[in-house]
């Protein structure tokens, strides 16, 4: 090999190298599973937050997601949640065929395994909220005990270490959102198109509202662990009553709600348009190589 043959390759990133040997066909199975849970979880933030905005309009408060998912009756309602239960375990197996195919190219150094590892508890996370959605169809426990013995593993020494290291954890993955808004990384993984490309400031504004909302999630854990009181931690729902008692906590919350519009149809447009790396041939553009090429 050349000199200057060398030098190509090592200007090779991890990923470009991975990918070099790889054909997409092999991994095209992998595109339906993907499209299924980005639509699934999609559909979850579009139930949450459209509910908990037309609760407020009518003088009401914002819902979390299994409120927000007991208050569809009907037999709309449980298509819904059916097609939400089968979403969120669509994206949980998504999130772990990606991590263990690796088809996002990450690799096997430190910071692929921490990429990796990212994307396993993302996808129990999600597994989570389809057995919710189980539950609340009648074919589960509802787990009503689990407040109970979250409080009895806090009163001990080992337990308030580890919820608190899970609220600070959650508390970074927030601040990863807004990083993602700000420098709009996500682009990297959208193909390149008239909707992509004239839309994509109301995904940024849906991408930094879900930071918002976990980064208030990781708080309240965080400050359930100092208290010693599980009562103080939950999810969406937490966070809306959390708002809710600021100053403005009205319009705060009904804003946040409005992201998080923005955030499902991020979701979608994901569900559409994501690429996969280990699945996608050259010919497909990238929205932001589309940006620096018209920057150019």
């Amino acid at each position: 090999m050349s000199n200057s043959q060398t030098s190509s390759a090592n200007d090779m990133s991890t990923q470009e190298k991975i990918l070099a040997n790889v054909d997409p066909g092999d991994f095209a199975w992998a595109v339906p599973i993907m499209r299924a849970g980005y639509a699934g979880r999609g559909l979850v933030y579009l139930v949450v937050a459209g509910i908990s905005l037309w609760s407020i309009l009518r003088g009401g408060q914002a819902e979390g997601t299994k409120s927000a998912m007991q208050s569809l009756d009907g037999t709309l309602g449980v298509i819904v949640v059916v097609a939400i239960a089968v979403g969120m375990f669509a994206y949980a197996i998504w999130r772990m065929v990606d991590s263990f195919w690796d088809l996002e190219a990450y690799g096997s150094d430190a910071k692929g395994v921490v990429a990796r590892g990212g994307m396993l508890v993302t996808g129990l996370i999600h597994g989570a909220i389809g057995v919710i959605a189980i539950t609340i169809l009648g074919f589960a426990s509802s787990g009503s005990s689990s407040k109970q013995m979250l409080n009895e593993f806090l009163k001990t020494t080992t337990g308030v270490w580890v919820v608190g290291l899970v609220g600070v954890a959650t508390m970074g993955t927030g601040i990863y959102y807004f990083y993602k808004a700000k420098s709009q990384s996500y682009r990297e993984k959208l193909e390149a198109n008239h909707f992509t490309l004239h839309w994509n400031p109301v995904l940024r504004a849906g991408v930094a509202a879900q930071g918002m909302v976990v980064l208030i999630i990781g708080g309240l854990i965080v400050y359930a662990a100092l208290s010693t009181n599980a009562s103080e931690a939950g999810g969406i729902g937490s966070a809306f009553d959390w708002l809710h008692k600021q100053a403005y906590g009205r319009v705060l919350v009904a804003a946040l709600c409005s992201g998080l519009m923005g955030f499902s149809l991020f979701c979608f447009v994901n569900a559409g348009y994501r690429i996969v790396p280990k699945a996608a041939d050259d010919s497909v553009q990238s929205l932001a190589r589309k940006i620096k090429q018209m920057a150019s």
